[in-house]
C-alpha cells in the first residue's frame, strides 16, 4: 500500500471556509482517522507540527504495510518500528527483504517521529476503538526522576503559574511503554553571529550590487532589520507600509513596528462592517487574503514572537546602534518611490520585480536565493556554522548588546524574547572564548610559577561567585564558571 502525502481543502461545515491540510492518499483514498486527528487539533497547532506527523504516520504505514504477517499485537509491532527507526531496515549483507530500506536516523529524527505520533495513537485508542500501540505504563525510578523535572521546569517558567494548581500531576508517574533514546546536547553556542567585519562590505558590495536597484533597496531594508534590531528573517515580511512611521523625537530616525499578522490591530482605525479590528480580518475583507502564517507552501511566513510590545499586538524595533534607524529611513524614502509606480493588491511592504511575480508579497525562498547570490558577488558562500546565514544578523545583534554591557533585562526586551534564559545563546561562550581564555590563563599560571605560589585567595566577590550557589542559582544565570547574565 503506497502512502503519498498531500494537501488537501476540506469542507467542515457550510460556511466559505474550506480548511487546507495535510493528508495522506493510499489506494483506498485518504486515510480519515488521521484526517479525523488533525482537524481536531488544527486551532490549536501550527502547519509545521501536522507535517510532523503526517511524516510519521507516512513511515508508519509503510512499516505496517510491509511486515503486515509478522506482529500479532499493536505493542510488538510499534515497538519494533521504533527500534527500526533509529537501526534502519538495511542488514549487514546489504539487502532488505521488507523493501523499505530505511537507513539509521538521528537520535533526534526518530524522536520527533514517536513524540508526533503520541497524540495520535491516543486518539485512535480513546476515538476509534482500537488497541493502544504505545500507552501510558508505570515510570521507573528514572523515568520519574525526568518527568518530575520536566513537571518542575515547567511550572517555574509558566507566565500563568500562578493560578495554576502546582501539586506535582499524576503523570509523572507514568511513561511511555516505547520511548526515544536520548539525543546529543546542544551546545549553548550552536548558532554564530554573522561577521561584524565583514557586514558593510557585504551590505554596499553583495546586497547592493544587484542589478535591479529596487531589489537591492528591498534586501538592504530587510537585511537592515535583521543587523540592526535583531529581527528573524520571516518577521519582516509581516511589515505593512503603514508600519513604518518618523520618530517625533528625531526625524532622521525611523520607528518601525511589525504587528502579529493576525491579531494585530489593523491599521488607521479601521473596522469591518462587523466591528473587527484585528488584521486578520482587515485583509480578509479588503483584499480577499488570509495572513501570512496561515498559508502554506513557499507563500506560508511564519511567526514566532509571543512577548509583544502593546495590547495592539505589535513588536517594535529597538535599533543599536541608533544610526541604523537613520539608515532604513532614507532607504525607505527609496523604497516607497519604486513601490508607487507597482499595481499591488495587498498592504505588504516587500513585494517581488520578477516580471511573472511583479507586485507579489515577497516570499521567503526568493529572499533567500537573492541573499546567498549578494554573498557570492563578494566572493563569500553561505555557511550558517559561521554565521553567514540570515538568522546570524539576529545572533550578531544580540551578541552586539551583550559587548556593549547592556543589561540583560533591555537584551531581553530588545530582542522580544519572553524569557530571560532565551538569550543565553548570545552569551555563552564560544569556542574562540575559551580558546583565548585558556591562553591568558596559562599565562597567569606561567607567572605564578615564576612566583613559587600556584594558588592565589579570592580577591573580590567575583572570584567567590565564580564556583557557583546551587541552592540559591541553580540554572547559572548569574553564579558559576559561565554566567549567562553578567553585564560584561
Amino acid at each position: 500500500m503506497l502512502a503519498v502525502s498531500t494537501y488537501a481543502k476540506v469542507v467542515v461545515d457550510d460556511s466559505g471556509v474550506r480548511s487546507e491540510i495535510p493528508v495522506l492518499l493510499t489506494e483506498q483514498g485518504v486515510v480519515m482517522p488521521l484526517l479525523d486527528y488533525l482537524l481536531s487539533k488544527q486551532s490549536e497547532r501550527s502547519q509545521d507540527w501536522q507535517r510532523r506527523v503526517i511524516s510519521a504516520a507516512k513511515l508508519l504505514l509503510e512499516y505496517m504495510e510491509a511486515n503486515q504477517h509478522n506482529f500479532s499485537d499493536p505493542h510488538t509491532l510499534f515497538q519494533s518500528f521504533a527500534a527500526r527507526l533509529f537501526t534502519g531496515t538495511v542488514g549487514d549483507d546489504g539487502l532488505d527483504p521488507s523493501g523499505l530500506y530505511w537507513i539509521p536516523a538521528s537520535a533526534a529524527t526518530a524522536n520527533q517521529h514517536l513524540n508526533a505520533l503520541k497524540g495520535l495513537t491516543d486518539y485512535l485508542a480513546d476515538h476509534q476503538g482500537v488497541e493502544h500501540m504505545n500507552p501510558l505504563m508505570t515510570a521507573s525510578s528514572y523515568d520519574q526522576r525526568l518527568n518530575y523535572a520536566a513537571w518542575y521546569r515547567r511550572s517555574q517558567n509558566d507566565f500563568l503559574g500562578h493560578i495554576k494548581d502546582k501539586t506535582v500531576n499524576a503523570t509523572v508517574g507514568k511513561a511511555r511503554n516505547i520511548k526515544g533514546r536520548r539525543a546529543l546536547s546542544k551546545a549553548d553556542d550552536d548558532a554564530i553571529a554573522f561577521p561584524e567585519r565583514l557586514f558593510e562590505r557585504f551590505y554596499l558590495e553583495g546586497l547592493g550590487g544587484a542589478r535591479d536597484r529596487r531589489c537591492a533597496v528591498r534586501d538592504q531594508l530587510i537585511t537592515i532589520m535583521m543587523h540592526g534590531a535583531g529581527l528573524r528573517e520571516c518577521e519582516p515580511l509581516h511589515l505593512w507600509i503603514q508600519d513604518v512611521l518618523i520618530d517625533s523625537d528625531d526625524p532622521t530616525k525611523a520607528i518601525v513596528r511589525i504587528y502579529h499578522p493576525e491579531d494585530g490591530r489593523a491599521p488607521e482605525g479601521w473596522k469591518s462592517r462587523t466591528g473587527k479590528t484585528n488584521r486578520s480580518a482587515c485583509l480578509r475583507e479588503l483584499h480577499a487574503l488570509a495572513p501570512r502564517n496561515r498559508l502554506r507552501s513557499t507563500h506560508g511566513v511564519g511567526w514566532k514572537v509571543r512577548a509583544h510590545d502593546h495590547r495592539d499586538g505589535y513588536i517594535e524595533l529597538h535599533w543599536f546602534p541608533t544610526d541604523f534607524g537613520q539608515l532604513f529611513l532614507k532607504l525607505w524614502r527609496e523604497h516607497l518611490h519604486y513601490l508607487a509606480s507597482i499595481d499591488r493588491h495587498h498592504p505588504y511592504a516587500f513585494v517581488s520585480y520578477e516580471k511573472r511575480t511583479l507586485g507579489k508579497p515577497y516570499t521567503l525562498n526568493a529572499f533567500n536565493k537573492n541573499y546567498v547570490a549578494a554573498l557570492a558577488r563578494v566572493g563569500l558562500s553561505a555557511a550558517k556554522v559561521e554565521g553567514r546565514s540570515p538568522h546570524g544578523h539576529r545572533h550578531a545583534y544580540g551578541r552586539r548588546l551583550t559587548r556593549a554591557g547592556v543589561d540583560p533585562v533591555m537584551r531581553k526586551k530588545a530582542l522580544h524574547h519572553s524569557s530571560l534564559e532565551s538569550q543565553g545563546v548570545y552569551t555563552a561562550p564560544g569556542i574562540a572564548d575559551v580558546n583565548q581564555a585558556l591562553q591568558q590563563a596559562s599565562e597567569r599560571l606561567d607567572e605564578l610559577s615564576t612566583k613559587g605560589r600556584i594558588i592565589q585567595p579570592f580577591s573580590n566577590w567575583d572570584d567567590v561567585v565564580k564556583a557557583g550557589f546551587e541552592d540559591i542559582d541553580p540554572r547559572g544565570l548569574l553564579s558559576g564558571p559561565h554566567v549567562k547574565l553578567r553585564r560584561h
